[in-house]
């Protein structure tokens, strides 16, 4: 299916389209980064992953600020800095919490570890899925919210 150009042009003025697609490439960035990291260096999952979702945090914090919120004006440190705590939680707690519980949970019932490139697939994109709705309510509503006019 071809979408025309009309249709595309009407889904990009939707903030949670566009807001999708930044997370695509962000979490494109993320998970390339953790597989190199754990598969082809051999580093550890945990650590792997708080270095590939530290990556994706400033390509994140550019394409979510200009082309997701329209928030032109110069960055504030408060702006940033809630972006950094939002980001990190969800990044570096929830998706840790997840990634370790469905790994357990996948070990126990198939004794498979967190090394397995299907355990480690599924636990990254449930984790990723909960932190995108995570994300898009702290952004939307705290870091990049419109000033009331």
């Amino acid at each position: 299916m071809v979408l025309g150009k009309e249709t595309v042009q009407t889904l990009l003025r939707s903030e949670k389209v566009r807001f999708g697609l930044v997370g695509g490439v962000n979490t494109a960035t993320d998970f390339s980064v953790l597989f190199i990291l754990v598969k082809a260096l051999g580093v550890p999952v945990f650590a792997a992953n708080i270095v590939s979702t530290s990556v994706a945090i400033g390509v994140s914090y550019l394409l979510n600020k200009k082309a997701v919120f329209g928030n032109d004006g110069q960055a504030s440190k408060r702006q940033v800095a809630l972006f950094i705590i939002v980001t990190l939680m969800g990044l570096w707690v929830i998706q840790t919490i997840i990634i370790a519980l469905v790994s357990q949970l996948f070990y126990m019932s198939l004794h498979m570890d967190a090394h397995n490139i299907l355990v480690l697939f599924v636990s990254k994109a449930l984790a990723t899925a909960v932190t995108l709705v995570w994300n898009y309510l702290w952004y939307s509503r705290v870091v990049f919210k419109k000033e009331q006019s």
